[in-house]
């Protein structure tokens, strides 16, 4: 975002005076000999030179001024590039001589174009630079004076902090203002000191960032006895790290420990709005268990009758004596969790998800319930990450360790400098020094040392003839230097990166840049340190490039193409000392711009540059610009990932095997949010046909699905966007860039914005903002600082109920990893053997919360119910002890090997979408079971009880299972024999199967088969298994095995019918999906919002727009609900009709038969008794009269025999596929009548309807061959088992009664708008052609009086159905009027006419579902 960068508003005489005397260098001076002029690869946006920031153009120059104490003539930063010798001088004449050594090597930009740094030692006296009238604009350079204000008891608290440099004899300490007053200044002259009373002056430490914080450490500084001093600083001497802290006690500081609103210690059951739609005059029926009573009282409250108010009723039932319902709780029997008693019970979600009879405790409020929650001493701890980070140790080094180094430099500082072996003793020790520092060597110690190590060489050879330049005086100059080398570079280091130490009063070494207003980004890459030992053999030499990125886009590159080798002095280091500059300038720049440094090894084999490292930061962190040196640790990682460019997404703040110097200017630049202006006070009406394209653009949801040119489109006519017809996220995410005049708009389009639900704004969040799981790495380390935080908060208690729960996850993880590391034979004994660890766990009375349900406290192992399944994962089965002892055994999965976090982010979705569907008043009756992902592929799954496989009921119903149409029918009747639980279990199933239909078609769930669905015997069905989804379909061989939309088969079809006995049912089954279907619809924003921000969370289904595109495609947003309805009806038909779903689950049977032991088959066999029967026996004809009411499905065959005599059988269907099949293997080479195998299924499929296939197959096959018809096979088919009349006829279904006295009807919606007529053809009910059988009907529609050929329109037939469903929408144009327009319906099957209605359009209700009589004649 293109930020306003302020200066001061009121610049003063002085200062402008100043300028006379400064030595500015022209912006037009030539390329010198020793600077690179590079090209840049790609500049993306162009963004440096749009929007002037001041009326008064100012020429872009380098201010140098001395700001700290000054050890010699001449003293030496870090990088040495410049040598500057200081006059005396006060702060009336800043007076400065400049003498430059050698220029730095330019990159980018000649200096003709670009203004050119300049380093000095010192910093500028000035605190603020002038010049320019734009308010806008602040160029900050740290003093002591801004930082006063800002702190005012830093110089307070600071004044009696001394340093020393070099010798402790030979340098005495530099007192702050306050104290100077106490010496003359003969005793300054002598001492060597230089006064710095003014406060301008007394600036805080060099070219490093001020350390505005240190009002908040700790007063101690630990005296060692050496000439460096540290000072402990607890909560870390990183300027990020310290503000983290700090806003994290700020936040636990606002909620005491003594609240017992914000500090209650319970788990409160989870509350919603009350859903009223659900709950209107409902009543729940609750056993309340005391502890003064051993019976439950039972009571049935309302929905909304609040849980006090429940209270005070037990009160009032289980008392006399007057008791407070604010002292007792009602909890939930067998868990730790509690109602909430301001909500209703209906609010809270177990009572909205469970209709059976509740169990609750009433108990009274006692202190041990509370205890989770934070104690007093908690409010009084410290916050140091480096205590709560158990698992890593923050500090890479050690504050002992580095003081020890220390000791042990000083100790040989103070020996005679005389020998050889001295001198080697204090360099072996800076190495030592620098090697716990990141292996970081400054050309200020490399000189230093180089310089000491010639002392005896000198003295030997009488280099020194001045007398006033004695041996002494030269080894205290070297010394003094190196120490202050040292000095720079741990303050360097703790700037840098995390440390709890913090050097005392750093000097200072930087020089302060006034570029200008227009003054480009520039900075000076120095080194490469620590370069590992297998890069100097395989790479000749070495190069980097710069990327400047913002939002995932590249705004600029530059290269470095001259490649040096490593050197070696204390370690393998690459300088490079070269000047970077990109052509943008910093006040366009982006405040969230990323900076990518890129580290290149030369190949000796091949020459070919190689990518070894990288890194990247925020060129303005905390609103302000990065200010002097600075070390920026690496990663070894592949490619960065430039989509998700973002802060954190590698993080510097922790030293690397190699770490990257780079110099940034002195100039601070600070961020001021600009005072915008309305622009647009009166705007004209928009067109029509602008507003109306405007909404349809809402409809993408999204600003990723809208095309260049939409966004485009959207941004222009923003003024005309409200919350009425547009979304906000919709609008912001089409603006073009983040220039001045486009962040004013958005500014302006904020405050005008009204929100009417929270969830409005969710889309803001885009998926840039959040981590990425993919590569843990690079977030590591956020993330375990937000864990010690929240460890932080929390108190101990919860902390320590945390590393339980950690525990007990790695207890569970080991045993995985050994069970699975088995032999399959040894797997039982490892298991055994291994559960005594959790024995162990749980000794001593010790209890631990479940990580999947923290509600559930547990207490122990079953170990008798702790076993594997034998999938390819090998999950355990791990049952717990409940610690309450009103509760059951919990029993739960872990598995290792599976990345559940797909799988949490899919339950989660679908448990909004129940959500949605409660607070409308629908209960689907979902299962959806709890999963938590609890560390890289593992984590804990709930077990849902008495719930089995669909693959292992196809499996229990013989081979071809899975092929049968009754197979789920006739277990859930198995299970449930009594009427009632038979109804329930089939409400139960009608509607779980039609919520599961409907979230698994919108995230296109694949790898569907009957090994993860399951099914309770209450008739619940539910999905498991989310590893496939958003329509990435498991392949076999390159071919999709999930041809199906979701899946919905004939026997759910069948089952759902009651074996097609009510038909009508289905048609119920689909107005229940497409109702449940349009509900979530309303919602497709907040959907869409969700998955869009888990874009680069790594999931591997969930990675790109596409993934998006996909769910948006089945969410139809766009679509009317009419539209909608027919879509999804249409993939009902799909699923109903889809062979592929059923061979698949055939595979998976065969495939898990193979493994066990088979199921003995439970199909029937023709009876055997039949062996020889008389050939004159023959028979005349059967006619199949109906079907019977028990729950096997038969069909009732009337059987005429050659002497006219009847007789009457049952056959099911499957045994009129066996007697097919047997005649074909008897008579192959006869021609036998067609049979309407199982495949030739119809859209809704049923017994009933296949009277009319049956019939006809009947017929040929007895008026045909003779010998087929007189064969064994036929006979005993037909004439074994006779059942008795008197008995068929109390439960016969006879097709002439079962229709006698329902008529046909026809559901329609019409509706009418603008000049569009549109009808929604539903269902028809009742329909059969004249012989009774079930016809293949279909719809058509004419308008009159307009001739039939121009406005007839036609639906698809449904094939052989007598209550078909259609679902389809037939529209007419430019009908100008209903009134004097009729509406003529023909229902046909083929040709033949089923039945008809004329409608009078002006009549009819609209937009209203209605049934429409059928005539038995066209009119």
């Amino acid at each position: 975002m293109a930020y306003f960068w302020q200066t001061d508003p009121n610049p003063n005489e002085s200062h402008e005076k100043q300028y006379e005397h400064q030595e500015f260098h022209s912006i037009n001076q030539p390329l010198s000999s020793s600077q690179v002029s590079l090209s840049f690869d790609q500049v993306v946006v162009e963004i440096s030179n749009k929007t002037p920031l001041s009326e008064s153009e100012i020429e872009e120059n380098t201010f140098f001024g001395p700001t700290a104490p000054n050890m010699d003539s001449q003293s030496h930063s870090l990088d040495e590039t410049h040598q500057i010798s200081f006059n005396r001088f006060t702060s009336k004449s800043p007076e400065v001589s400049w003498h430059q050594v050698r220029k730095t090597p330019v990159i980018g930009f000649s200096p003709s174009v670009l203004p050119e740094p300049q380093e000095c030692s010192w910093r500028n006296p000035m605190g603020q630079y002038h010049g320019t009238d734009d308010s806008r604009l602040n160029i900050l350079a740290p003093s002591s004076t801004s930082l006063d204000k800002i702190n005012p008891q830093r110089e307070l608290e600071n004044e009696n902090y001394n340093y020393h440099i070099g010798f402790e004899s030979s340098i005495p300490p530099v007192h702050s203002s306050s104290s100077t007053d106490f010496m003359s200044k003969e005793e300054h002259k002598r001492s060597g000191y230089m006064n710095i009373g003014e406060p301008s002056l007394m600036l805080s430490k060099g070219w490093f960032l001020p350390r505005m914080w240190e009002s908040a450490w700790p007063k101690n500084i630990e005296p060692i006895g050496c000439s460096i001093q540290l000072l402990e600083v607890p909560q870390g001497s990183n300027t990020s790290l310290a503000s983290f802290c700090d806003k994290v006690k700020k936040i636990r500081e606002i909620y005491h420990a003594t609240d017992i609103n914000t500090n209650s210690g319970k788990i409160w059951s989870i509350a919603t709005a009350f859903p009223y739609r659900l709950f209107s005059n409902t009543k729940f029926n609750i056993n309340i268990f005391t502890d003064t009573s051993t019976e439950p009282l039972r009571l049935m409250p309302y929905a909304n009758c609040l849980v006090k108010d429940l209270i005070a009723e037990i009160l009032h039932f289980c008392t006399n004596v007057q008791l407070f319902p604010k002292d007792h709780i009602l909890s939930i029997c067998g868990s730790e969790e509690f109602l909430q008693n301001d909500h209703c019970l209906g609010s809270h979600k177990m009572f909205q998800k469970d209709k059976s009879v509740i169990q609750l405790h009433l108990q009274k409020n006692r202190e041990d319930l509370a205890k989770l929650s934070r104690k007093h001493e908690d409010d009084h701890s410290q916050f140091y990450l480096n205590q709560l980070l158990e698992f890593m140790h923050i500090w890479k080094v050690s504050r002992q360790c580095l003081l020890t180094l220390i000791k042990k430099y000083d100790f040989h500082l103070k020996c005679p400098l005389n020998t050889q072996e001295n001198v080697d003793n204090i360099i072996e020790d800076v190495k030592k020094i620098c090697s716990v520092l990141g292996c970081v060597e400054t050309k200020q110690i490399t000189d230093a040392a180089n310089e000491l190590s010639l002392i005896l060489q000198r003295k030997a050879e009488n280099f020194y003839q001045n007398s006033e330049t004695s041996a002494k005086g030269l080894i205290e100059k070297v010394t003094t230097e190196l120490s202050t080398s040292i000095y720079q570079l741990i303050n360097v280091y703790c700037s840098s990166f995390y440390a709890d130490f913090q050097p005392v009063n750093a000097p200072g070494c930087i020089s302060y840049v006034h570029p200008g207003l227009h003054s480009h980004l520039s900075f000076t890459v120095h080194a490469a340190h620590n370069i590992p030992e297998t890069w100097v053999y395989s790479y000749k030499a070495f190069s980097f490039s710069c990327w400047l990125s913002y939002a995932g886009k590249k705004l600029c590159q530059v290269r470095n193409y001259r490649n040096i080798p490593v050197k070696k002095s204390f370690f393998f280091l690459v300088n490079w000392n070269e000047t970077i500059n990109f052509p943008l300038e910093i006040k366009s720049l982006p405040r969230e711009s990323m900076l990518i440094i890129k580290l290149y090894g030369i190949a000796c084999a091949t020459n070919n540059a190689n990518l070894l490292a990288w890194t990247c930061f925020p060129l303005f962190p905390k609103e302000k610009s990065i200010l002097g040196s600075m070390l920026f640790s690496v990663t070894f990682q592949s490619e960065p990932p430039l989509a998700m460019m973002a802060p954190g997404v590698w993080d510097v703040s922790q030293p690397s095997p190699v770490t990257l110097q780079i110099d940034f200017p002195a100039t601070g630049w600070e961020y001021i949010k600009p005072d915008y202006e309305e622009t647009r006070a009166h705007l004209e009406e928009p067109p029509k046909e602008c507003l109306k394209h405007i909404a349809r653009l809402s409809q993408k949801q999204s600003p990723l699905l809208l095309s260049e040119e939409k966004r485009r489109y959207l941004w222009f006519y923003r003024s005309y966007c409200n919350s009425e017809n547009c979304s906000l996220p919709l609008v912001l995410g089409s603006a073009p860039g983040w220039d001045e005049r486009t962040v004013s708009e958005m500014h302006t389009i904020l405050r005008k914005w009204t929100f009417s639900d929270p969830l409005e704004v969710l889309g803001l969040l885009t998926s840039r903002l959040l981590t990425d799981a993919q590569n843990e790495v690079y977030f590591k380390s956020w993330y375990q600082k937000l864990l010690a935080a929240l460890q932080f908060c929390v108190g101990k208690a919860l902390s320590d109920e945390f590393s339980k729960e950690r525990k007990l996850i790695k207890i569970l993880g080991d045993i995985g990893g050994k069970v699975k590391s088995a032999s399959d034979h040894q797997r039982q004994e490892v298991l055994k053997k291994e559960i005594g660890r959790l024995e162990e766990f749980f000794q001593d009375g010790n209890t631990c919360h479940l990580p999947l349900n923290p509600a559930l406290c547990i207490k122990g192992i079953d170990r008798d119910a702790c076993s594997y399944f034998t999938s390819n994962a090998l999950p355990l089965k791990i049952t717990f002890i409940n610690a309450n002892p009103m509760g059951k055994n919990i029993s739960i999965i872990f598995k290792a090997g599976n990345d559940l976090r797909q799988d949490m982010l899919v339950l989660q979705i679908i448990q909004v979408m129940d959500n949605i569907w409660l607070q409308e008043g629908l209960d689907m009756q979902m299962i959806i079971y709890r999963c938590l992902s609890t560390g890289k592929d593992q984590g804990l799954v709930q077990m849902v009880p008495d719930a089995v496989t669909l693959a292992k009921i196809h499996r229990h119903s013989g081979l071809i299972g899975p092929l049968k149409e009754n197979t789920i029918k006739k277990w859930f009747s198995q299970h449930n024999h009594l009427k009632a639980d038979y109804e329930k279990a089939l409400r139960n199933f009608f509607y779980s199967c039609a919520g599961w239909c409907v979230v698994t078609f919108i995230l296109g769930v694949r790898d569907r088969h009957n090994d993860n669905i399951m099914l309770t015997k209450s008739g619940h069905m539910f999905h498991i298994d989310f590893g496939k989804f958003l329509g990435h379909a498991q392949t076999f061989g390159g071919i999709k095995r999930d041809r199906a939309p979701f899946i919905f088969t004939s026997e759910m079809e069948y089952f759902i019918t009651e074996g097609g006995k009510n038909p009508q049912h289905f048609q119920d089954f689909v107005e229940l999906c497409c109702r449940a279907y349009n509900i979530v619809r309303k919602h497709s924003r907040l959907l869409l919002n969700l998955l869009e921000m888990m874009l680069y969370a790594g999931l591997p289904e969930l990675s790109g727009i596409q993934d998006l595109k996909y769910v948006y495609n089945n969410l139809r947003p766009q679509d009317t609900d009419l539209e909608a309805t027919s879509h999804f009806t249409k993939k009902i038909k799909e699923s109903l009709e889809c062979f592929p779903v059923k061979l698949n689950n055939l595979i998976h049977t065969l495939a898990q038969m193979s493994t066990i032991s088979p199921a003995k088959s439970t199909s029937q066999t023709f009876p055997q008794e039949s062996c020889l029967l008389s050939t004159t026996r023959s028979i005349q004809r059967a006619t199949i009269l109906g079907f019977s009411k028990k729950p096997s499905n038969l069909y009732l065959i009337q059987v005429t025999h050659s002497n006219n005599e009847t007789s009457l059988t049952e056959k099911s269907f499957d045994q009129f596929s066996k007697l097919h099949s047997q005649l074909q293997r008897q008579f192959p080479s006869l021609t036998l009548p067609e049979f309407p195998h199982w495949w030739h299924l119809p859209f809704t499929n049923s017994d009933h309807k296949r009277f009319g296939d049956l019939n006809h197959y009947t017929k040929e096959l007895l008026n045909g061959s003779y010998e087929v018809a007189n064969s064994d096979c036929v006979l005993s088919f037909f004439l074994s088992e006779p059942v008795q009349q008197a008995i068929k006829e109390s439960t016969l279904v006879y097709l002439d009664e079962k229709f006698s006295d329902k008529k046909p009807q026809v559901q329609l919606v019409i509706s009418y708008k603008d000049v569009k007529l549109t009808i929604l053809v539903k269902h028809i009910k009742n329909i059969h052609l004249p012989d009774g059988s079930a016809p293949s009907a279909h719809v058509e529609f004419y308008l009159l009086p307009y001739p039939s050929e121009v406005r007839r329109r036609k639906t698809k037939s449904v094939p052989k159905c007598t209550d078909p469903t259609y679902n389809e929408i037939v529209v007419y144009d430019e009908v100008t009027e209903l009134q004097g327009h009729v509406l003529m319906l023909i229902v046909k099957s083929k040709t033949v006419f089923v039945g008809a209605i004329n409608i009078q359009l002006c009549s009819v209700p609209l937009n209203e579902e209605k049934w429409y009589p059928l005539g038995n004649s066209i009119i």
